[in-house]
Formats: structure tokens, C-alpha cells, sequence
């Protein structure tokens, strides 16, 4: 290389390093993943004076793909007709050598379940604050104090306003996570730091950096709708999920769609860089015959990816279509992937009458082959139901199988929003579940009739309900505690569970359009936490009770440093 006069030519380097494999291998909690030390031997000929080869040395520092300063210390020079050869001692981390920043992972990423519950808990959760009438007041992202010894505990502490009130914004997530440590991942080093946000209904992501003060994060780029057409093909992004090798993003429906109601499809997938937030073409290289897309996860363990279905834009985006849920034309499959390959593999149906496959949580444990969707209602009879996707060992086969089923319930006709009184019962709506971190209890959202229920699922086929609270709901209108005069309404929404599985957040307002179908006064949004026993049992608590701004609607939960939902691990 060329460095003004003279001529520099590496003639070989060496880097060691020291990691204890016990804490890869999840056989001990005392020892953190990272190499100890790193020893960097470098040999260089050159014909430049010592004092160059320093600059070099530094500019190689600020340059490293790291992105870590390398701080080398040149230990000599022997000039041998004009040929200089340098020696470059090692770089140690250990008490009494020369210092670097160490090579260690986020302290916030676990290699497995077991040690991410024994993480310290949660001091903030950010929420998704959006705007209903789409003009005037921006949407936001929300910064909740949950830290019960703080005296602004289960307030609103900070607020991003985003440029537009036109977002519908929805399942937004880390840029990177516990994934980053599996043995193929390419970038384990990277941080849990950005956010990134997706509008449904704008298509636009925002990137929003919480780092250097979390309680006041940032917006740093916005990505605009006609770039993500662009680049991926696809619009109307909904879920993020940070995995191994990049941020993966579903979007509901096609950039090219010719705008005839559930004609504006296929849904799918797409890929943004951890750190650049590049973006990058559409995940699938062979979709089979998957068309409609709502949610994903995967079994690291077994290479495979799951998906869920919805429907198109035009087929929600303006509240829930009777005529299209009556004739079972919604989604209602769950659909199989070989997450390397990306190919499509087999569809698991469960059959027309059961509409809106929606959220999906797989265990967390990277062994077991198995996870749970929740389906928002049947038309048969208005019930809402959980079901069980899982790989056969016996025949290889991946299958599915309802294990949950919860029934509508009678109510009077005057008592029903305009779309629910020719049927004389509310139905759950069961639109969101989640699944604690040690895959034993399952968290199920009734949004329609005001109730969460806690279940075991330590045995999965036969879930055994063990609590339940009431509040809000489209009949019942059940007060929080802490409020107990105060009528409510919306119902339990997006769900999110601390990591120890000790703590469950969740907020009330599902989709704008929906909301004011199934709630036509309008949602008075707020935000509520229970106190869970990992062994069973739940209770609302009193002094946790936030009311949003009434311009803004919350929706989803993130916790601050990972979360129920957040993670995946390669390690049991």
C-alpha cells in the first residue's frame, strides 16, 4: 500500500485468542461469552520511518471492521538497507498488558433460555404510540418507566414524535439479539441498540437509536415507502425480528399488486443489514405457494422458518371485511420453510373456517421442534383458538393440531357494536399470545371480551389454563384495580413477558380501523402489568395503570434489553 513516499508491505499477521467454552456451551452462568484475551502478532516491511508506520497504525485502528480501536504498539525497527522490518507486540486485554476494548458480545444477548432468565430485569419498555385519524398529532415511540423502585414508575418518561401521523405503527424490534451468538452467525459483536420501526399502512421503517440515552432515543433515518418497493418488491411492513444474519422484516402485501380487493398480494419477507440498515431483496428464492403473510419465527436448531397469514392490504386496511370472513377467504394456514435454503416446504391448513392465523411463538428452547398460533375466531361458532405446530419425529413430518378452544359469549344484542348484533355473542378475538422464556406458560389475549388467560404449556399438547384477569372488553367494560370506578374499554392486546417470566405488559388498542369496529366510542388507550407466578397464577398491579395521550393509541411493547418475544438462541 501507498502512504505518501513510502511503501508499506504486511508481510503476515497472527491473531490468538483465549474464550472459555463453557459459557457457548450454556454449562455454566458464572462465565460470559467473549474471548478473555486476544494476542495480535503483525510483521511489516517497509521503507518508512518508524513515526510513519505509527499513523498507519492508528488509521488501521479507526478503520477495523470491529469498529473497535486496536491500539498496537510498534516494539522496534531494524533498518537494513532502507528495508525496515517491525515486530508489533501482542495486544492483551489482561490486567498489566496494553488495553483494547475486549471482544465480547452485548451483555444483553444470552446463549441460551436459562441464562436469559437470569438477567437483571427491566428498568424501561418503549411502546408504539399511533395516531387515529392519521393527521395532527405524529405517531410516536413511548418510553415507560417500569422500575417499581423509581418514583416515575409506570409513567411515560420519554416520547420519539415521528415525522408523520399516517403509520399505523406495529410490531417493531431490535436490530440484533441473543441470535447473533449462534456458532454461524457473521456479526457477534454487533450491539442491541436501534430499533427499528415499521408503518403499516405509510410503509415507511423507521430507525431509531436508544444507546446514548434510553430514556430520550433518537430517530436516525427513516426509510421511505418507495424505497422499500424498490429494493424489496414488497409494502406494508408489519413485524421485525432481529435473526442471526440480519433484520428480518414481514411486509402483508406486493409493491406491484393491481389494487382489486385481496388482489395486491403475495406477502412476504425481507432483509435489512444490523447496522447499515441497508436494504436488501425479498427473503423468498422459492414461495411455493404462500400468498398471504403475517408473522414468522423459527427452530434454529432444525434450520426451518414458520409463517402465518392474514390477508392482503385491501382486505384489512379499511376495518374487517364481513363478506370476506364469512366465506372464509382470510388466511388459515400455517406454512413451512427451510430457513436456509429459502424454499418453501409445506402447508399446514387448519381449515377455511378458522380466519386469521395471526401471532406465532415457537419454544425458545432450540431442542424442541414445536411452537403456538393463535387464531382470531372460527365462523362456525365465534371462538377464538390456539394451536400447536410440530415436527413428528416419528415420520419426519411437520403437523398441527388445536389444543386451546375458547368459546364466544352470549350477550345482549343492544349491549354489541353494529357488526356483532345478528350474532348475540362476543366473540375472544384472540389476537395475540406470547410464551415465556422457559416455554411453560402461555400468555393468550382476548381483546373481544376483556380477558387474559395464563396457561401451562409445559406439556404442549394438553395446556392447562391456571389464571385469568378481566379488563376492558366489548360487554364487560372491566375496570383495573388501581381504577376501580373507571369503566374500560379495548381489551388485552399486544402481550410482551419479562425474561424471568415474573412480569407481563400489555396495552389495548389492536388496529385502527378494527378498534373502531369492534369499540365504535373509541379506545381510551392504556397500558397495564401483571405480577405472574412462574408457577401459576397472575394479578393486575394497582400502582401500574398509564393512560395514553388521547390524540395516540399503544400497541406494541418492547422491554428494554430483550424480552420474551425478542430473542432466539442456538444453545439449550
Amino acid at each position: 500500500m501507498r502512504r505518501r513516499s513510502g511503501r508499506v508491505n504486511r508481510e503476515g499477521a497472527l491473531a490468538e485468542g483465549d474464550l472459555d467454552a463453557r459459557a457457548f456451551l450454556a454449562l455454566s452462568s458464572e462465565v460470559r461469552t467473549g474471548f478473555e484475551s486476544i494476542r495480535a502478532t503483525f510483521r511489516i516491511n517497509s521503507d518508512v520511518s518508524p513515526m510513519e508506520l505509527k499513523h498507519q497504525e492508528s488509521s488501521a485502528g479507526r478503520m477495523s471492521p470491529n469498529r473497535r480501536k486496536l491500539r498496537l504498539c510498534i516494539a522496534g525497527a531494524q533498518n537494513q538497507a532502507r528495508k525496515l522490518r517491525t515486530s508489533v507486540a501482542s495486544v492483551k486485554t489482561k490486567q498489566g498488558g496494553l488495553q483494547m476494548s475486549p471482544l465480547r458480545p452485548d451483555p444483553s444477548f444470552y446463549p441460551s433460555p436459562t441464562l436469559a432468565m437470569e438477567a437483571p430485569p427491566e428498568g424501561l419498555a418503549y411502546v408504539a404510540m399511533m395516531n387515529p385519524k392519521y393527521e395532527g398529532q405524529s405517531d410516536a415511540l413511548g418510553v415507560v418507566d417500569v422500575d417499581p423502585a423509581s418514583p416515575s414508575y409506570g409513567q411515560l418518561v420519554g416520547q420519539v414524535d415521528l415525522p408523520d401521523a399516517d403509520n399505523e405503527l406495529h410490531h417493531f424490534g431490535w436490530n440484533a439479539c441473543s441470535s447473533h451468538l449462534c456458532p454461524w452467525a457473521p456479526h457477534a459483536h454487533v450491539e442491541r441498540r436501534y430499533l427499528v420501526v415499521p408503518g403499516l399502512r405509510s410503509s415507511r421503517l423507521h430507525i431509531i437509536d436508544t444507546k446514548e440515552n434510553p430514556r430520550n432515543p433518537k430517530l436516525i433515518k427513516v426509510i421511505e415507502a418507495d424505497e422499500v418497493a424498490k429494493r424489496t418488491g414488497y409494502k406494508s411492513p408489519h413485524t421485525v425480528h432481529c435473526g442471526p444474519d440480519g433484520v428480518y422484516v414481514s411486509a402483508l402485501g406486493s409493491a406491484n399488486g393491481n389494487g382489486k380487493v385481496g388482489a395486491d398480494g403475495p406477502g412476504g419477507i425481507f432483509m435489512l443489514d444490523h447496522e447499515t440498515f441497508e436494504l436488501q431483496k425479498a427473503w423468498e428464492a422459492d414461495r411455493g405457494p404462500q400468498y398471504f403473510q403475517y408473522d414468522f419465527w423459527w427452530h434454529l436448531g432444525y434450520g426451518k422458518m414458520i409463517t402465518s397469514e392474514w390477508g392482503t392490504p385491501s382486505m384489512f386496511l379499511d376495518g374487517i371485511n364481513p363478506e370476506l370472513l364469512l366465506s372464509g377467504k382470510y388466511g388459515n394456514s400455517l406454512h413451512v420453510w427451510d430457513m436456509r435454503k429459502r424454499r418453501h416446504e409445506k402447508v399446514l391448513k387448519l381449515g377455511d373456517q378458522y380466519q386469521m392465523v395471526l401471532e406465532l411463538r415457537p419454544a425458545h428452547d432450540p431442542k424442541k421442534a414445536y411452537g403456538f398460533a393463535g387464531v382470531v375466531i372460527s365462523t362456525e361458532d365465534l371462538s377464538a383458538s390456539v394451536w400447536l405446530w410440530y415436527l413428528d419425529h416419528q415420520d419426519k413430518e411437520w403437523k398441527v393440531k388445536k389444543v386451546i378452544e375458547i368459546p364466544a359469549e352470549p350477550a345482549d344484542a343492544d349491549d354489541l357494536p353494529p357488526l356483532l348484533k345478528g350474532f348475540g355473542a362476543v366473540p375472544p378475538l384472540v389476537t395475540d399470545i406470547n410464551l415465556s422464556v422457559d416455554d411453560n406458560m402461555l400468555y393468550v389475549a382476548c381483546w373481544g371480551t376483556g380477558e387474559m388467560q395464563q396457561y401451562d404449556v409445559s406439556d404442549p399438547f394438553n395446556p392447562k389454563k391456571l389464571g385469568s384477569v378481566r379488563i376492558g372488553g366489548i360487554v364487560s367494560r372491566a375496570a383495573h384495580p388501581g381504577r376501580p370506578k373507571q369503566a374500560l374499554n379495548g381489551g388485552p392486546q399486544m402481550v410482551e413477558i419479562s425474561r424471568d417470566g415474573k412480569r407481563v405488559y400489555f396495552t389495548n388498542s389492536l388496529y385502527t380501523t378494527w378498534d373502531d369496529q369492534f369499540y365504535p366510542d373509541g379506545i381510551k388507550s392504556w397500558m397495564v402489568k401483571l405480577n405472574a407466578d412462574p408457577k401459576g397464577g397472575i394479578a393486575l398491579d394497582k400502582k401500574f395503570f398509564l393512560e395514553f395521550h388521547p390524540d395516540l393509541r399503544a400497541h406494541q411493547v418492547r422491554l428494554q434489553n430483550g424480552d420474551a418475544s425478542s430473542d432466539s438462541f442456538c444453545f439449550s
